[in-house]
């Protein structure tokens, strides 16, 4: 090693032990000196400086005592919560849910803003920010990030919404509108990709690096996750199946028009009712369609295999080309299909494809796309505030 690159080694070995004794409080919770010197593998003397360098930058802050031992009581340190806020925002085209968590990930504060025809998408998603922000007790200038959910395409150049077809007052130029309104930095992500987000910090694909999450609600999608990351694609089209040729169903030449065609015509909520309804189940919706036909035991069953013979068509196309480990049925009606519909589908594609990825049900409770924008929102501050202690 040249003797040039020897003056910077202390600084980053430094900036690398505070990110890991501040991901360690993030985990464990509060701990002492001591507990992060052993669980760093840093001596006594170190770790009582790098908590000083942490309770310097206002990062860090005393919150109790570990009682116990002889002398006296250690003094615990955890994270101050009130370092940063980011918010996370799930955008549909009757309305806008916020929420507000700060850098521990605790959500402190939510709101729902209804949207009425014509209603601008700045002033929409501007009172979503601020009534979210009042709610949680976080000033606006210690927002360091707004994620926002979006059905349709983002380009992931430019960071744009290039194609929301259910949102057709979004467009290209919002980005910019949004960021120079709010005065913080916006990020646009597909709602669907949120969702995976969401799947594989606290759900069904906690530990998968290869997952496919097939989104069965008002719309149908997929998110791709390879190695561990997202696949957008070029232009932020990877895994948009609603769109995808079937046997069945219609071809349209225009996929911005919103006569319905390709396998979404075949497994949205409209065409699971349908089917429900011709099966005898009539609710209110298709996941309460599904439920009804779950909880009647084996007369739901000609339903549920109808149902899981047409999800398996997407499922089985994505599974040729990408050959996941597993498949999340997430959405409204993959979350009621639970276990049962997801073993049928499982079944069923393993019968038509050469390919037989384990199928399960999302086991994300609630607001999935709101929970992965916040989470992909506090991977880049967490980044960006613990990153700057070097």
């Amino acid at each position: 090693m040249s003797s040039a690159r020897l003056p910077g080694t202390p600084r980053l070995l430094r900036a690398l032990n505070d990110r890991a004794a501040l991901e360690l409080l993030l985990s464990r919770g509060p701990l002492t000196r001591a507990q992060l010197g052993e669980l760093t593998g840093l001596s006594k003397v170190t770790a009582s400086q790098l908590v000083e360098r942490l309770e310097e930058r206002g990062l860090v802050a005393r919150v109790g005592e570990q009682a116990g031992g002889r002398g006296p009581n250690a003094q615990m340190y955890a994270v101050v919560p009130a370092t940063a806020y980011v918010v996370g925002v799930e955008a549909g085209p009757q309305h806008v849910v916020a929420g507000v968590a700060d850098i521990t990930g605790k959500i402190v504060g939510r709101t729902d803003v209804s949207i009425g025809e014509g209603d601008d998408p700045v002033k929409v998603v501007h009172a979503a920010v601020v009534e979210a922000a009042s709610a949680g007790g976080a000033p606006i200038e210690r927002i360091r990030r707004i994620v926002l959910g979006t059905p349709g395409l983002v380009d992931p150049k430019s960071g744009e919404i290039t194609f929301a077809w259910d949102l057709p007052r979004w467009h290209r130029g919002l980005l910019t509108a949004l960021r120079e309104d709010l005065g913080r930095p916006v990020m646009f992500e597909n709602d669907v990709n949120l969702a995976a987000i969401a799947e594989q910090h606290s759900g069904a694909a906690v530990g998968a690096q290869d997952f496919v999450l097939v989104w069965l609600d008002r719309g149908v999608g997929t998110a791709v996750v390879l190695g561990g990351r997202l696949h957008r694609g070029s232009v932020g089209a990877a895994g948009e199946i609603g769109y995808l040729p079937v046997t069945g169903t219609t071809v349209s030449r225009d996929a911005s028009r919103k006569q319905k065609s390709g396998f979404r015509a075949l497994a949205d909520a409209a065409a699971v009712k349908a089917i429900a309804k011709e099966h005898g189940f009539k609710a209110a919706g298709a996941a309460e369609s599904v439920r009804a036909a779950i909880a009647a035991g084996t007369a739901g069953s000609p339903f549920l295999d109808e149902l899981a013979r047409r999800i398996s068509l997407g499922v089985a196309s994505v599974g040729l080309v990408l050959d996941p480990e597993l498949v999340v049925l997430a959405g409204d009606v993959g979350q009621a299909g639970g276990a049962d519909l997801a073993q049928r589908v499982q079944h069923e594609v393993a019968a038509i494809a050469v390919v037989s990825p384990r199928v399960v049900a999302t086991e994300v409770a609630s607001e999935p796309v709101l929970n992965g924008a916040i989470l992909t929102g506090l991977d880049a501050v967490r980044e960006e505030v613990f990153g700057s202690t070097a």
